[in-house]
């Protein structure tokens, strides 16, 4: 299956001068992830090998979103230290070969756990192990010195959470949602808490960090880190407390913010995957609460892009009204969820 979003014969020109080891002949693309982020896709040459590429949507794309380049640094930076990447190969800065930047990196064999089905692909034992290794590799994504590794200079003035409430809250009131007043609402507790929170580290934030984004083995291990193109310098237990928000289990009163595999038995519980973090990177969790409130507010306002962009009929697929309306109601089911956290 070829795609014109990564049209196959001015990429195999390309590839001949800057990927080491492809073989002479055509390329073959296909898309194997992407919806409203980055899109990624699998490169196979005439010889079969493999290699997977990342380029911005075709559409809708905000003048600072979709940054390739620096997505391209984070992976560069990270590949060699403990935390799984996978092998950062070509950066393309020429959008005059398929349309964009993009760039190409080695492919990683792994399940990508992204659905609440996926949850049985991996045996009990696995998945067990998969959850455990999951906070692993957080904690050793927080345990890198952003200097040592070159992203120092990404540092920006002011307070990470400061930032990104205002971001977030500037964004949801650009959105088509008509009622804001919840969301407003807990934007005014979580900034009222986040201004006594004492000063945190400066570590690397991956921004989307959940077993959506990770390649993992049968027996669990984390073979590879995607995504990160969210990723910046910032406060560690923003991640762990995205992770937590995402991570639902059986009897929750909340649902989590997006569907995933850990609904399944055989998953490690919340308060597990928390002491774990904690055992492993030393970090002071008693504030979680907070950090776990702000991940359920922030993906309220980012459902409510989604939301608008779907309601304004501009994803390619129209919603009906069903679907729109349940889009709805779990926006101010997390923003709601946010606020009654912090009460």
């Amino acid at each position: 299956m070829t795609t014109d979003a990564v049209p196959a014969a001015p990429l195999a020109e390309w590839f001949r001068t800057a990927v080491p080891g492809v073989a002479d002949g055509p390329l073959t693309v296909a898309r194997i992830s992407g919806g409203h982020s980055n899109l990624t896709y699998r490169v196979t040459d005439a010889a079969g090998a493999t290699w997977a590429l990342r380029r911005p949507p075709t559409g809708m794309v905000l003048a600072t979103a979709h940054d390739m380049e620096r997505e391209w640094r984070f992976l560069v930076a990270l590949d060699g230290t403990p935390v799984p990447v996978a092998e950062p190969v070509a950066l393309c800065t020429d959008p005059g070969v398929i349309g964009a930047g993009f760039y190409v990196m080695g492919f990683v064999e792994g399940d990508v756990l992204g659905d609440a089905a996926s949850g049985h692909r991996l045996k009990p034992a696995a998945r067990h192990a998969a959850g455990l290794d999951t906070v692993d590799v957080l904690a050793a994504l927080h345990a890198v010195d952003p200097d040592e590794v070159g992203l120092g200079d990404l540092r920006r003035p002011g307070g990470y959470l400061e930032r990104q409430l205002r971001r977030w809250h500037r964004q949801v009131h650009a959105s088509d949602v008509p009622d804001l007043g919840v969301i407003d609402a807990a934007h005014d507790r979580l900034a009222a808490r986040a201004a006594a929170l004492p000063p945190s580290e400066v570590r690397i934030a991956h921004g989307d960090f959940r077993l959506g984004n990770l390649a993992v083995g049968p027996d669990g291990t984390v073979r590879a880190v995607f995504d990160w193109e969210l990723a910046t310098l910032g406060d560690p237990l923003a991640d762990l407390g995205w992770l937590v928000a995402s991570w639902g289990r059986p009897g929750d009163s909340v649902p989590a913010t997006l569907a995933g595999p850990s609904m399944v038995e055989g998953w490690p519980g919340r308060e597990e995957l928390v002491a774990r973090y904690a055992e492993r990177s030393g970090r002071d969790v008693a504030d979680l609460d907070f950090y776990v409130a702000f991940a359920r507010w922030r993906s309220s306002c980012i459902g409510a892009g989604v939301y608008s962009r779907y309601a304004g009929g501009v994803m390619g697929s129209a919603e009906d009204a069903g679907a729109l309306a349940a889009r709805l109601e779990a926006f101010h089911t997390q923003a709601q969820a946010a606020y009654d956290a912090l009460a």
